[in-house]
């Protein structure tokens, strides 16, 4: 069994405040080329960041990059190679490792490399939310493909809209401690190290969903 815990607020406060000073750095450093603004997403927007005491591994950010490029002068190749590089110019000021470059996100990461841990770590996903043409709210993000090592702006999958309505439903309901509950629990009991937080946060909202009597 895993010993996962919800990291609190004020833990997360000064790697959060870092953050945003390496975010500010790199606005200012691409301002001539494009502006962009940004949100922290995922289990940090939710309040439901854990870390496993008994891991090497620490605990994670998720932030969203909208590029303004309307004019589309830049390639998805170049917005994210010119983020990338505007990244390592200044994370590793703050102890940050060079920006990885994986199919969705770019990752620095914090080491403590003398113990072989991985204090905290921030992905950072390139998108564009737009509206479509029936009036419903969009999200596309920069894709590599690996094999081919070429990058593409890609649509996100349904799952991800029906996701989110789903945890509104569950809020407006007042059932979010139980997914909290519930979330911890399943991590604390989950023994495939290839499943994804964001899977098992799905499942989450899907069983409590089930329970309660939500509809599509």
């Amino acid at each position: 069994m895993n010993n996962y815990q919800y990291v609190s607020r004020k833990q997360l406060s000064p790697v959060k405040q870092n953050l945003i000073q390496i975010i500010n750095s790199v606005q200012d450093d691409l301002r001539k080329d494009f502006t962009f603004r940004y949100d922290f997403v995922g289990s940090v927007k939710r309040n439901m960041v854990t870390y496993d005491v008994g891991t090497n591994i620490g605990y994670d950010f998720d932030v969203d990059i909208q590029v303004n490029d309307d004019e589309c002068k830049f390639s998805a190749k170049e917005i994210k190679t010119k983020i990338r590089l505007a990244l390592d110019k200044v994370a590793f000021h703050y102890g940050y490792d060079n920006a990885e470059d994986s199919t969705r996100v770019l990752t620095i990461k914090v080491k403590d490399k003398k113990n072989s841990k991985i204090l905290h770590n921030c992905d950072f996903a390139i998108v564009n939310d737009y509206t479509d043409d029936n009036g419903n709210e969009c999200q596309e993000y920069i894709r590599l493909n690996k094999k081919q090592r070429t990058y593409t702006w890609e649509e996100q999958p349904q799952g991800f809209y029906l996701l989110e309505e789903k945890a509104e439903w569950i809020k407006d309901c007042g059932y979010w401690k139980k997914v909290r509950d519930l979330y911890l629990d399943k991590k604390n009991h989950n023994s495939d190290q290839h499943k994804h937080s964001r899977s098992i946060y799905a499942e989450t909202i899907h069983e409590i969903c089930q329970k309660y009597g939500y509809y599509d």
